[in-house]
């Protein structure tokens, strides 16, 4: 159990699933009170309940300003002092000449303006308090090529440049802003990506999930609790801000 989670209140975004629902069971275990937020009431009971009285469930969609500030108000008993953004969208698989607008707007606004409105709607209490911890889930999509998935890419990069910029901003004022980036999970998620590109390709799933996992040097994923645990080992190196940690089984960037 990590001495600079204990006790805390954390804000996990995209919590009823995956990811979000992986490291909301690590930081109950570190013991933290975790706030799972989502848009699908269903999925966060069913965290809350398998975490016991340690989890709260609210909807909230991120990418909306009004929501994100009812959250805040809603909250507002609340002694937010860890926020971990983590729900995101993956987007098309598409040559970029084939991308609606809308989807490309949709990703956007999820992956982007949802850790924007969540930072601005939360910092206010740990700038007052001198003491706050955000971690942005990022990708190391963001930082190499990956053909078909410009909206997403485009999306991770600028949640690291957000990140290192508001770092420098809060920084002073006691709050640690730092991202993690996954490569491959092993997850739904990933799975639906190797179908629709093994579809464009005209090729199968396996060549697919093959042809992407290659560019590690371990040869595979990371699992979600991997993840989970890289989040609350940031938390608990208290001299980590404006960083960017790769978590990619060894994913080369070419």
């Amino acid at each position: 159990m990590s001495e600079y989670i204990r006790g805390r209140t954390a804000l996990v975004t995209g919590g009823g699933s995956g990811l979000g629902a992986a490291i909301t069971a690590e930081l109950v275990k570190n013991g933290a009170r975790v706030i799972v937020v989502g848009r699908s009431r269903h999925k966060l009971d069913l965290v809350a309940a398998a975490n016991g009285k340690a989890v709260r469930a609210e909807t909230c969609d991120v990418a909306q300003a009004f929501s994100a500030d009812e959250l805040a108000e809603k909250l507002a008993d609340e002694d937010v002092s860890i926020l971990i953004n983590n729900a995101g969208v993956p987007g098309p698989v598409a040559p970029l000449t084939g991308i609606a607008t809308y989807d490309w707007d949709d990703v956007f606004a999820v992956n982007v303006r949802g850790v924007f409105l969540m930072c601005r709607a939360f910092l206010p209490g740990m700038i007052e308090a001198g003491r706050g911890d955000i971690i942005n889930i990022a990708s190391v999509s963001g930082k190499r090529p990956l053909t078909g998935r410009t909206p997403y890419c485009a999306s991770k990069m600028a949640v690291i440049g957000l990140t290192t910029t508001l770092a420098t901003e809060v920084g002073p004022l006691g709050v640690n802003v730092n991202s993690l980036s996954p490569g491959p999970v092993d997850s739904a998620r990933m799975h639906r990506n190797f179908t629709l590109e093994a579809d464009r390709t005209g090729g199968t799933y396996e060549e697919a999930e093959r042809a992407f996992v290659s560019r590690s040097a371990l040869g595979r994923m990371v699992s979600e609790e991997e993840v989970a645990t890289a989040v609350t080992a940031m938390l608990s190196m208290p001299g980590l801000c404006a960083a960017d940690i790769d978590l990619s089984a060894g994913m080369v960037a070419r």
